[in-house]
């Protein structure tokens, strides 16, 4: 498998297909998934020429299960770290969830040359948890709930959260998909406890408002409406508005998990903006 390994020892898995000459996009998966979240996306841009790359972050998939480093700025200078080691130039970097706030604070610091656009997809910045400076954001119990049923039961919370509301699957009609949920539970799975506890404390509670306003480079911000896991009136509807060139563009109906329930609709608008 190919691997770097990080200044304090931790493996980090990643994958890297195409012309090593072609534009990099790199690909930054959600809590608690890995690398594999991409597959299509890997595939649909490694078919149109692109150079593509994901990795599975600190005690997530097959990287190493870390009990050390699970903070958000260790996991962007984990992609810094990463983006030297493969010598990463103009590259376009695309997180979900999560891998939202792991681009945007990643991006905010890049080295000179090694970025050329972010892209947001139902992402988590600015900040997630309500408080006195975000009174609209989501509140503190519903993570504490996360955090008890992870260490309760860790593979029946996994199966719960696909099978509900982050596809979407809860609502009346919904196209229910099993594989994506036995997916979604064999990815969860791989990684590790401790990492994925303390990352429901960097998805919420990191604040990337500072991060957004000092981004340079084209943002694309693309969100569901009917997303019930990070809801758009407190992620995509505020970033659009503190990032200096940015692009938003909202899916009527579409859930958290909206690239992997509905790839053609978002690997079109992707690859536009990519383009452009």
């Amino acid at each position: 498998m190919a691997s770097i390994t990080t200044s304090d020892g931790t493996n980090l898995f990643y994958k890297d297909w195409g012309p090593k000459d072609a534009q990099p996009i790199m690909f930054h998966h959600g809590w608690p998934l890995s690398s594999d979240d991409w597959d299509n996306q890997m595939l649909y841009f490694r078919s149109h020429g692109y150079r593509v790359i994901a990795h599975d972050r600190r005690g997530h998939g097959r990287s190493d299960q870390s009990d050390i480093g699970n903070d958000m700025e260790t996991y962007a200078a984990d992609v810094a770290a990463i983006a030297r080691a493969l010598d990463l130039r103009d590259a376009i970097h695309v997180g979900h969830s999560t891998g939202g706030g792991e681009v945007v604070r990643y991006a905010a610091r890049a080295e000179r040359g090694r970025l050329a656009k972010a892209v947001l997809i139902a992402a988590i910045p600015p900040m997630m948890v309500r408080s006195v400076a975000n009174p609209d954001g989501v509140p503190r119990d519903v993570f504490d709930g996360f955090r008890s049923a992870l260490a309760a039961n860790r593979a029946q919370f996994y199966r719960d959260v696909p099978s509900g509301s982050f596809y979407g699957f809860n609502r009346e009609g919904a196209n229910v998909s099993q594989g994506l949920i036995d997916n979604w539970w064999r990815q969860g799975m791989a990684g590790g406890a401790k990492a994925h506890y303390d990352c429901i404390a960097v998805f919420s509670e990191t604040d990337f408002t500072e991060d957004l306003r000092t981004i340079t480079v084209p943002v694309l911000i693309m969100h569901g409406e009917d997303d019930q896991v990070v809801p758009i009136g407190n992620s995509a509807h505020k970033a659009i508005r503190l990032v200096r060139d940015g692009t938003l563009i909202t899916y009527p109906g579409l859930s958290h998990g909206l690239f992997a329930t509905h790839p053609d609709v978002v690997n079109r608008d992707l690859l536009v903006f990519i383009r452009a």
